[in-house]
């Protein structure tokens, strides 16, 4: 295939940055949309340009890492993957694509289509954890009886990886989808409900302090999400809220 891309080019996070338009041939269908970014990437270095920054790890739908935003699609046009699990049989030859970073106040450009997600893992440290119990008595976990449900429904939200793609494709660029999952894979367990009250708040403060937009229940959030993550999730972070805030 021989496409046209259009990607976003920017220095860093004070550069105004701009669309920048390239050409790469040969590219396979069978190859993933990173392999044909490292096309890309080797065919600028070998001119002396500047190689385009984007972000990725595992390259196998694991990590969240390889997030863009792809002809108007966070992780492009196929469902349930990630950047890097998509491939390049999803277009055509003759294509013209446009890549995007994340475009949210909460995730600041750090260069090309690299943004600073930092402000997740600030809302994972308010709350996002269970203590342990080190006192010496102990329980096995495999103890704790669980309703299958409910081990499902937290197994299910735990999937999330962070990526990101649900604050990217929100109008209001809202992490409720995100921030939902987390509270919810321990809401659903007996481990966290020693810390239900005060994690919750303290969770739904740091979003807002990140500067996230509030859910307006378009549900494309959970369109986009690779992991399927439920809307379900946000309903119950809001009924677990409502409850900590009555408890005072």
């Amino acid at each position: 295939m021989n496409l046209t891309l259009k990607i976003w080019r920017q220095k860093n996070a004070s550069d105004k940055g701009k669309m920048v338009e390239y050409k790469v041939t040969d590219i396979s269908e069978h190859m993933s949309f990173l392999e044909m970014m490292d096309v890309l990437n080797e065919q600028l270095v070998n001119t002396g340009e500047e190689p385009v920054a984007f972000d990725h790890d595992c390259r196998e739908g694991i990590c969240g890492m390889c997030s863009m935003y792809i002809n108007g699609e966070a992780h492009g046009p196929d469902r349930g993957v990630t950047t890097c699990q998509l491939h390049m049989r999803m277009f055509k030859d003759g294509d013209t694509i446009t890549i995007e970073p994340w475009r949210a106040a909460a995730f600041p450009v750090v260069k090309d289509l690299v943004v600073d997600r930092s402000s997740f893992e600030r809302i994972q440290q308010a709350g996002g954890y269970i203590s342990v119990n080190t006192s010496g008595n102990t329980t096995d976990a495999n103890a704790i009886l669980i309703p299958k449900e409910d081990a499902d429904k937290a197994m299910d939200a735990a999937t999330c990886i962070g990526c990101g793609a649900c604050v990217a494709t929100c109008k209001n660029s809202s992490a409720m989808l995100f921030v939902g999952a987390k509270v919810s894979q321990y809401a659903l367990l007996p481990q966290g409900q020693v810390e239900a009250t005060e994690r919750v708040k303290n969770m739904v403060a740091q979003m807002d302090l990140e500067g996230f937009g509030n859910c307006t229940n378009t549900g494309a959030c959970e369109v986009e999400c690779p992991k399927g993550i439920s809307l379900e999730n946000i309903a119950r972070m809001n009924s677990e809220f409502l409850k900590a805030t009555l408890k005072g």
